[in-house]
């Protein structure tokens, strides 16, 4: 495939914090479009056209909620919208409410999944998934928090109770966000792994890209399902200013 970069991420990937090191977020935020807006979308057509049960799912369950996501996106980023919308590269893409997710995944960069609380636990009943790093849809699908986050190592107890009491706390119209950031030896967008699959890590110096994660966390005001949106910057390293210390992928 193409390889696909920014030549910016806005914000300072160096500024790590402990986690789940969330932040405020301007609703005005919350969607990004930048200088990779047409390799990323023209890739996402690709993927939801060839690759479709690799990168979306839905339970019936959250219909609603995808409509009303829909509704959301289509309102800040294309207001007015009829049957089509002509994106800002110049496709036509069909207003598909039969498949809001679908829709979705052709208007904007971002990734979106869509948690519904289950019991004491946010369950993963809705995605859009175009860039996995290093996890599969499959694998996680209707599994809650804890379950998805396996074989994650620092999401321990602790991490895990502080990440519920986010999305149990989060507000309409007063999201929250992260980022993650790491170093990998592949420029790829779409990175699908097993959990069985052994992780491996190489020496920084082996590293070309810089791959990072700008992760929202929104909560819909009519039906009170949480909204995890992921926005996908990959830089080649000698773009990327200064010397993040940051572990690094195969």
């Amino acid at each position: 495939m193409t390889t696909i970069l920014q030549s910016s991420i806005p914000y300072d990937v160096s500024d790590l914090r402990r986690l789940p090191a969330v932040q405020p977020l301007d609703m005005a935020d919350w969607l990004i479009e930048d200088d990779a807006f047409a390799g990323q979308m023209a890739l996402r057509d690709q993927l939801l056209a060839e690759r479709r049960e690799a990168v979306l799912a839905m339970d019936e369950s959250v219909r609603p909620a995808a409509e009303e996501l829909l509704d959301m996106v289509l309102e800040r980023v294309y207001p007015g919208a009829g049957a089509r919308v002509i994106r800002r590269d110049g496709v036509e893409v069909e207003i598909d409410r039969d498949a809001p997710l679908l829709t979705l995944g052709r208007l904007v960069q971002e990734d979106f999944n869509l948690l519904d609380k289950v019991g004491d636990e946010h369950v993963l009943k809705g995605s859009v998934l175009c860039f996995p790093a290093g996890w599969t849809l499959a694998e996680k699908f209707m599994k809650p928090m804890v379950r998805i986050h396996q074989p994650v190592a620092v999401y321990d107890e602790n991490v895990a109770a502080r990440v519920q009491r986010l999305f149990d706390g989060v507000q309409p119209d007063r999201p929250l966000w992260r980022f993650n950031a790491l170093w990998y030896t592949r420029p790829e967008l779409f990175l699908p792994r097993s959990e069985t699959d052994k992780r491996h890590k190489v020496s920084p110096e082996l590293a070309s890209y810089l791959r990072s994660e700008r992760q929202s966390i929104l909560r819909l005001p009519k039906t009170r399902v949480v909204v995890f949106s992921i926005h996908t910057f990959v830089m080649a390293r000698g773009a990327v200013t200064g010397s993040p210390e940051l572990s690094t992928v195969a």
